[in-house]
């Protein structure tokens, strides 16, 4: 197994996606997710005109420094509510298909909607139409879709992928090649399962997001930072079969001061609210170390 990291670790240190591919190559990867989660918006790189000629330089980048881009994440958005950013929801997660397949990248995540009140079987139904708009580009650039499983302490009872028995389900009634799953071992630490749910998921798990939490929040930190067993997680992908990366999202590892799931105490004399891009840059030379601990104890690593 190959360990990969996502270009989303730099993000918030305002590094660009070209310069985050250079950071995480320095770092001893050679497998890089491509973070477009933020790419929803009329003003977004990736919609500009100018939008192939930035994914050429990323292919450059990559070829000189020695990496491969394995898997995305599209553009982050709620495809069953049909507001003004919808169009560009749509017109986003596409480009994203269509800069894989540019790329080579085999798959890519994007995620399901959620709504208040719904069915399971009319959040399969909602969710469907939305995944089938992305069929023509999925099918001409031969890239798989995935959606992902969360949890309660995000979405509440308004989703359903929070199991591998509901994403297998959800899969079968897609009833599509290119249609996959990826496991969120984060959303699935504050559910408290992962083995069964990986093995339920079988041969239609083609990807992982791999990163811990105390359970209590959706933190993204590295693993040993929270409570998730990686035995359960690392038997489940042995004993399933799985053939993909072992991608890390521990992206918040280094907690923001203005944060999502809970700002940093002010002081009001502030000088070291944020922790610098250097110290970013070590702790993703030690996510490598982690992640080659892990699989060399499994004697799956694969460099």
């Amino acid at each position: 197994m190959k360990l990969a990291t996502t270009t989303g670790d730099f993000e918030r240190f305002g590094c660009s996606v070209s310069e985050s591919i250079g950071h995480v190559a320095d770092a001893g990867f050679r497998c890089v997710d491509l973070n477009l989660y933020r790419e929803a918006t009329p003003d977004s790189l990736t919609l500009s005109q100018n939008w192939r000629k930035t994914v050429d330089e990323w292919q450059r980048i990559a070829d000189d420094r020695g990496v491969k881009f394995v898997q995305c994440h599209s553009a982050g958005g709620n495809p069953l509510q049909k507001d003004n950013n919808y169009e560009f929801l749509l017109q986003a997660t596409i480009r994203s298909i269509e800069i894989c397949g540019i790329l080579g990248i085999p798959n890519t995540v994007v995620h399901s909607g959620w709504g208040e009140n719904l069915s399971k079987d009319e959040y399969f139904k909602q969710n469907l139409e939305f995944y089938r708009l992305l069929l023509p580009a999925m099918e001409k650039n031969n890239v798989s879709v995935l959606i992902e499983n969360s949890t309660k302490k995000n979405m509440g009872d308004n989703y359903y992928f929070l199991t591998g028995e509901e994403m297998a389900e959800f899969l079968h009634v897609a009833d599509h090649p290119l249609f996959g799953a990826c496991w969120d071992t984060g959303h699935a630490n504050c559910e408290g399962h992962q083995y069964e749910d990986i093995m339920a998921l079988g041969d239609g798990l083609r990807a992982i997001h791999f990163n811990d939490n105390s359970g209590r929040g959706d933190e993204h930190v590295l693993p040993y930072c929270g409570t998730m067993s990686v035995d359960a997680i690392m038997n489940g992908l042995l004993d399933s079969g799985y053939k993909g990366y072992f991608t890390f999202e521990a992206d918040s590892t280094l907690r923001p001061y203005k944060y999502w799931q809970g700002d940093r105490r002010s002081f009001g004399k502030e000088r070291v609210t944020e922790a610098p891009l250097n110290v970013q840059k070590t702790l993703e030379r030690a996510m490598y170390e982690i992640g080659e601990y892990i699989l060399r104890a499994y004697d799956c690593f694969e460099y």
